[in-house]
């Protein structure tokens, strides 16, 4: 597999009251062309931070990043990042909002193309609907579609569903499991749901309390579509969940 995104010795600080901050301390990794990789780790810990000195919106204090072997210190048009805030403009319909920050071509084209990602994300239908008339689902599944229309090699999401209810999280994440199947993006998640990592995951770091540094590693060896009540699947949460300090064996 070809490496898509590579972390070499990253660090990061910020100033405080107290002096620096050390928030990122000698991170390396690589993420493959094409692979599904979650980090997980303690709140607080780096892991936005991170992510958008991955995704170029933040410079490191050393070390480097990378994408296809370049170095990488702004945002560019090979990435998106798809936040928990939610990035969906409330004075246009999902149609607009999928048009938004579409370059050449015809306004026909665009329409075109907007549609045909509405209906990518299930939103059909729903083409000249404006965000106060959809649910929390629909708003994230236009969010999605709104990343995906502008054709990024990479999909940076910062905890994208958090904001959701259990069940409306679980179809979002099998929509975007169904569309990764056709699209084929690079993509690294940071989750702070292990079973979200679990789910959706070809590989999951587990980040350490600040300074951040990568405590561990854990491959996802099982095939979608994937069933988290499996014994495997329950083995290695419990493994994540003890390299995060929870011990579900503990009583009382």
């Amino acid at each position: 597999m070809r490496t898509k995104i590579e972390l070499r010795d990253l660090r990061k600080s910020f100033p405080s009251d107290r002096g620096q901050l050390n928030v990122i301390e000698d991170v390396s990794l690589t993420v493959g062309e094409g692979e599904f990789v979650a980090i997980v780790g303690p709140s607080g810990c780096g892991k936005s931070t991170l992510l958008n000195l991955m995704a170029g919106f933040i410079q490191a204090d050393g070390g480097m990043v990378a994408v296809d072997g370049k170095q990488h210190t702004k945002p560019d048009q090979k990435g998106i990042l798809i936040s928990q805030q939610g990035s969906v403009f409330p004075w246009l319909t999902v149609r607009e909002n999928l048009k938004f920050g579409l370059n050449g071509h015809t306004q026909s084209d665009h329409s075109q193309l907007a549609d045909r990602y509405a209906a990518l994300v299930g939103l059909q239908g729903f083409e000249d609907s404006y965000p106060y008339e959809l649910s929390g689902g629909m708003l994230k599944r236009t969010e999605l579609a709104r990343a995906l229309v502008v054709k990024p090699e990479i999909l940076y999401m910062d905890e994208p569903f958090s904001a959701l209810d259990a069940l409306m999280s679980l179809r979002v994440r099998n929509e975007l499991l169904r569309i990764l199947r056709a699209e084929h993006h690079t993509v690294v998640l940071v989750t702070h749901d292990v079973e979200e990592a679990i789910h959706l995951a070809d590989r999951i770091h587990v980040l350490s309390a600040r300074p951040t540094r990568i405590q561990a590693t854990f491959e996802v060896p099982f095939a979608h579509p994937r069933k988290l009540s499996a014994p495997e699947a329950q083995q290695l949460r419990v493994a994540i969940l003890a390299e995060l300090g929870v011990d579900l064996d503990e009583r009382g």
